[in-house]
C-alpha cells in the first residue's frame, strides 16, 4: 500500500523527514518494503523562471521567428532568446528555460545550451505549456498576469510539490494501518511512547447537517449477519465533473487514475480513512428501496469492469427492488453508478462480515481496494463518521444537499474488545521491566481505555483492532510500539549441563529421507491447509480443525492425513505422463476433539501430530530385453515399511499387524474407510504406530488415478519413542552354524502368519533365531476353510553345535506348540 509523506501530515505533525518516518513504521510492525521520491511534473520544474520580455523584434533570417531581450532576474540585464511562438510580445511575462535547464518528453530529455538559431545567439527558451508538463497546448508561449514577479521560481508559481511514497507492506492481520490515518495513528503512539509530543489531527465534520428530505430512500437489510451494520445517505442536486488538483493530485501520487470528482472523493476516503464506500446514482435505484440480501443461485450480473458474472446465493449483494446494483463490499454494477449524467447520488458507507467478503472474492477472482479493507476487518464503529465526512467533501467539489436523514442499520456503538492484563505477566513476556508509567503511556496512545486496580488492567481495546482480542496480543502491541531493539541481550547466560540422551528428530528424520531417497524416493512438501470436501464422509468432519477466516474453499481445514495431498501430486505427475512413482512426506497432522469436558482448557482439544507418508503406485520396473515389467504392490510397500523401521533399530518381527478392515467390514479406525485393504501396525502393548493398506478406487476416482496406489502413514512421534529404546550391540560373528528345519502346516484360514511365529518364538526363545514364510496353499485337497503354511525355522546356539536330540526336542515343542494353540496339522 502507497502511502503520501504529504499526504500523512495532514493527520499527524510530522517533523521527522520520509526515511525516519519509514524506518519508525517498521519497527511498530507496518514493515516498509521502499521508499521513493515522486514528481507531480517531471524535473520539478528546476531551472525554470519568470522573465519579462522587454524587446521583440523579426528575425532578419526567418518568417516566424522573433528575437527578444528577455529578463530573467530583477536588476540584472536582459538575455537574447530566439522565439518562434506568434504570439510572443514585448511586456509580457513569460517562463523561461534558462541554459541548463533540463525538459523531459515522456522518457526523452534534452537540456537547453547555449546556441545560434538562423545565425542569432539564443540563451535559453521561453516555453509553452505542454513544453513544461503543466498543460497540454501547444499554440503559443504561456503568457502569465503582469503582475508576477521577474525572476519567480516556476515551481513557486505553479506550486510544484514533490512528495514521498512511502510503501508499506500490510500484513493480514493490521487492517487498521490499511490508509493514512491509520499509519499516523500508529506514528502518534510512537512519538507519544518515546517522549515526542506531536498532535495528531482526525478531520472534522461537525460542519454535516441535513438541509432537506426531497431525497428518501428506504433501505432494508435482510442478511444482518453478513452486513452488522449499514449506514447511507442521499445527496441531491451534485455536479459531476473533474476533480480540483488538490484531489487529483493526493489520487496520483499513490498511484490511482482519477475519474470524476463523487468517485474520486470515495477512492480519497478509502485512503484516507481505510473505509470503502460506494455512490450510486440515485435515480436509478429502482423504488427508491435499497435491499442488502444474498443473490439467487446462478443469477447473471455485469460488474464493472464489463464481465458478466454467474452469482453464487451466498454472494451479499446490493440491491434495488428489481435488480442487483452491487456485489457488496467487492465491486460495483456496470449500470448504477455514477456518470458524468448523474445529478443526485445514494452513498453507502457499511460493515460487511469479513469471510463474507473474502469467500464471494476468491469465488470470482476479484482482489479489489474495497475487499483488500473488507475482509481483514474494518471498524464498525466508523461507518458513521466515514459517511459524514465523504458527504461534506462531495458537496466541497460537486456542491449539492443532502436529502435525507442519515440511515444506519445498528446506531448503536460496538462495544470494545474487554482484555485483562496483568503488568507481571507484561514484563515476563517482553523479558524486560518497562514500569508501569511506560504500560501506561503506550495503552492510552493507542487509544486503549484502561482501569487499573493494582498490577491488573481492565483494558477497552478499540473494535478497528481486529487482531488484538487476548492478553498477549495487548502485550505485543505494547512491545511493538515500545521497540524490540529496546530490549537488551541479558549481560550474563545461565546455563546447566545435563546428559540425558534422547532421539535427535532432525537427524534421524535426515537419515530416514536419505535412505529412501536412495531407495528412489522423491520427497513432496504439501499443504497443511486443505480441502474441507475430503473431510466429509465418516466421523472425520467432526474431528477437523476448521480454519475462521479461510482464505478459499480450497484451503478449509488443516489435513488429517497426508493421504489426499500425495494423491494430489500423484494426480498432477500422471496428468503430465508420469505415473511410476514412489513419494515420502514428512509432516503434521492435525486434530480437533469435540467430547472433551467443558471444564477442559479448550486448547488441550486440538492436537498436532508428525507423520511419515509413503506411496507407491505404477511400475516398479519398465519392460527391457531382459525382464519384464513389474508392477509395484502392497508387499514392495511393505519392505520399504520393514527397511525404515529397521533403520530406527525397530524389528518389525516384534510388532503385531493387524488388518485395518475386520472380517465383518468394520474399520478399526478414520482412515481405513480410504483403504479397500490394509494392515494397523502395533507394538505388543496395542499402541498403533501407523498403517498402510491399498487405497480405495473410488476414492482414486475422485483424483482420476487410474493405476492402484498403496499408501502407508507411520506415526513419527511413535517411532521416536521406540528408537530411545534401542540400544546396538555389537557381537562377534557366530562360531557354531545354524540348523534349518521346515514344516507343513494345515490350519484354519483364520490363522496369520504372524500368529504362528509369535507362539513359536514364545515357545522357544532361547535356541530359535528366525522363523520365514515360503509357500502358502489353499485350493484342492485340502479341508474346506483350511490353508497350508509352509514355514522355516532357523536354529543356532552361540555355545554349542546343536546335536540331533536337542534339534528333535524343539521341533517337538513347536509341533506341540501349534496343535494346541492352533489346533494344526503336520502334512
Amino acid at each position: 500500500m502507497n502511502i503520501s509523506y504529504n499526504w500523512l501530515k495532514r493527520y499527524i505533525d510530522l517533523q521527522d523527514n520520509a526515511e525516519t518516518v519509514a524506518t519508525i513504521l517498521t519497527s511498530v510492525g507496518l514493515e516498509v518494503g521502499t521508499v521513493e521520491q515522486v514528481e507531480s511534473i517531471r524535473g520539478g520544474l528546476e531551472g525554470l523562471v519568470v522573465g519579462e520580455v522587454v524587446t521583440c523584434v523579426e528575425h532578419p533570417n526567418s518568417d516566424h521567428l522573433h528575437i527578444t531581450t528577455t529578463r530573467v532576474a530583477a536588476g540584472e540585464e536582459p538575455i537574447q532568446i530566439v522565439c518562434g511562438a506568434p504570439n510572443v510580445a514585448a511586456g509580457q511575462k513569460v517562463i523561461v528555460a534558462t541554459i541548463g535547464t533540463k525538459l523531459y518528453n515522456g522518457d526523452e530529455c534534452f537540456t537547453i545550451k547555449r546556441g545560434k538559431i538562423r545565425g542569432e545567439e539564443s540563451l535559453g527558451m521561453i516555453c509553452a505549456e505542454d513544453e513544461i508538463g503543466v498543460g497540454n497546448s501547444h499554440d503559443g508561449i504561456m503568457v502569465l498576469p503582469s503582475d508576477t514577479p521577474v525572476g519567480m521560481p516556476a515551481k513557486e508559481y505553479f506550486h510544484i510539490e514533490n512528495d514521498t511514497i512511502i510503501e508499506v507492506d500490510i500484513t493480514p492481520n493490521r487492517s487498521d494501518g490499511a490508509s493514512h490515518y491509520g499509519v499516523a495513528r500508529d506514528l502518534y503512539a510512537y512519538y507519544q511512547a518515546h517522549g515526542q509530543q506531536v498532535a495528531l489531527h482526525r478531520p472534522d465534520v461537525s460542519a454535516f447537517e441535513v438541509q432537506n428530505h426531497d431525497l428518501p430512500i428506504a433501505v432494508t437489510v435482510e442478511n444482518c449477519e453478513a452486513c452488522p451494520r449499514y449506514t447511507g445517505v442521499s445527496i441531491r442536486g451534485v455536479e459531476v465533473k473533474e476533480s480540483p488538483e488538490w484531489l487529483r493530485k493526493a489520487l496520483t501520487t499513490i498511484g490511482l487514475r482519477p475519474i470524476n470528482n463523487i468517485v474520486d472523493i470515495t477512492n480519497f476516503i478509502l485512503h484516507e480513512q481505510g473505509q470503502a464506500l460506494h455512490a450510486f446514482d440515485a435515480d436509478k435505484i429502482a423504488g427508491q428501496h435499497i435491499i442488502v440480501k444474498n443473490a439467487v443461485q446462478g443469477q447473471k450480473f455485469v460488474t464493472l469492469d464489463g464481465v458478466e458474472r454467474e452469482m453464487s446465493a451466498k454472494d451479499l449483494m446490493i440491491c434495488n427492488e428489481r435488480e442487483p446494483m452491487c456485489i457488496a463490499g467487492v465491486f460495483g454494477g456496470l449500470d448504477s453508478g455514477v456518470t458524468m449524467d448523474t445529478r443526485n447520488v445514494f452513498l453507502e458507507s457499511a460493515y460487511f462480515e469479513p469471510v463474507t467478503i473474502r469467500k464471494t472474492a476468491r469465488r470470482h477472482q476479484l482482489s479489489t481496494d474495497a475487499s483488500f479493507r473488507y475482509e481483514r476487518g474494518c471498524d464498525p464503529n466508523n461507518t458513521l463518521y466515514v459517511l459524514q465526512r465523504a458527504a461534506l467533501l462531495i458537496q466541497e467539489v460537486a456542491g449539492g444537499q443532502v436529502a435525507m436523514d442519515i440511515y444506519d442499520s445498528h446506531p448503536q456503538a460496538f462495544e470494545p474488545w474487554h482484555v485483562n492484563l496483568n503488568l507481571d505477566r507484561v514484563h515476563a513476556l517482553i523479558g524486560k521491566e518497562m514500569g508501569a508509567q511506560a504500560v501506561e503511556t503506550i495503552l492510552s496512545a493507542l487509544e486503549i481505555a484502561w482501569t487499573k486496580n493494582g498490577k491488573d488492567y481492565a483494558c477497552e481495546v478499540p473494535r478497528y483492532r481486529v487482531d488484538v482480542q487476548r492478553e498477549c496480543d495487548v502485550v505485543e502491541d505494547i512491545l511493538r510500539i515500545y521497540g524490540y531493539n529496546h530490549i537488551e541481550f541479558p549481560e550474563k547466560l545461565n546455563s546447566n549441563l545435563s546428559y540425558n540422551p534422547k532421539p535427535n528428530p532432525v537427524k534421524l528424520q535426515t537419515r530416514i529421507s536419505e535412505q529412501l531417497s536412495a531407495e528412489g524416493f522423491y520427497e513432496i512438501m504439501n499443504n497443511s491447509l486443505t480441502k474441507t470436501s475430503y473431510y466429509q464422509q465418516g466421523e472425520w468432519l467432526n474431528t477437523c480443525v476448521a480454519i475462521k477466516n479461510p482464505l478459499s474453499q480450497d484451503l478449509g481445514v488443516m489435513r488429517q492425513t497426508l493421504l489426499f495431498g500425495g494423491l494430489e501430486s500423484i494426480q498432477r505427475n500422471a496428468n503430465r505422463k508420469n505415473s511410476d512413482l514412489k513419494f515420502y512426506e514428512f509432516g503434521n497432522c492435525y486434530h480437533y476433539n469435540p467430547g472433551l469436558p467443558a471444564n477442559v482448557e479448550p486448547i488441550r482439544a486440538y492436537s498436532e501430530e508428525a507423520h511419515l507418508g509413503l506411496w507407491l503406485t505404477g511400475n516398479k520396473t519398465l519392460p527391457s530385453w531382459v525382464r519384464k515389467e513389474e508392477k509395484v504392490t502392497f508387499y514392495l510397500l511393505h519392505a520399504y515399511v520393514n527397511n525404515v523401521l529397521r533403520r530406527l533399530g525397530i524389528q518389525p518381527d516384534s510388532l503385531i499387524l493387524e488388518p485395518a478392515i475386520d472380517a465383518a467390514g468394520d474399520k478399526c479406525c478414520g482412515i481405513a474407510d480410504c483403504f479397500s485393504d490394509g494392515l494397523v501396525i502395533k507394538t505388543q502393548q496395542g499402541v498403533a504406530i501407523g498403517y498402510m493398506g491399498v487405497v480405495d478406487k473410488k476414492l482414486l476416482k475422485q483424483f482420476d488415478i487410474d493405476n492402484p496406489v498403496y499408501f502407508a502413514d507411520l506415526y513419527w512421534k511413535q517411532l521416536l519413542k521406540l528408537n530411545k529404546q534401542y540400544h546396538p550391540v555389537i557381537e562377534d560373528l557366530p562360531k557354531f552354524p545354524e540348523v534349518k528345519r521346515d514344516f507343513a502346516l494345515l490350519v484354519d484360514k483364520s490363522v496369520r502368519f504372524a500368529d504362528l511365529m509369535h507362539a513359536a518364538m514364545n515357545a522357544e526363545h532361547k535356541l530359535l533365531k528366525d522363523v520365514y514364510l515360503f509357500d502358502v496353499y489353499e485350493g484342492k485337497n485340502l479341508e474346506e476353510g483350511k490353508k497350508s503354511y509352509a514355514l522355516t525355522f532357523i536354529l543356532q546356539d552361540k555355545e554349542n553345535t546343536l546335536k540331533d536330540k536337542q534339534i528333535e526336542a524343539i521341533m517337538e515343542k513347536l509341533k506341540n506348540t501349534f496343535e494346541h494353540t492352533f489346533d494344526a496339522k503336520l502334512r
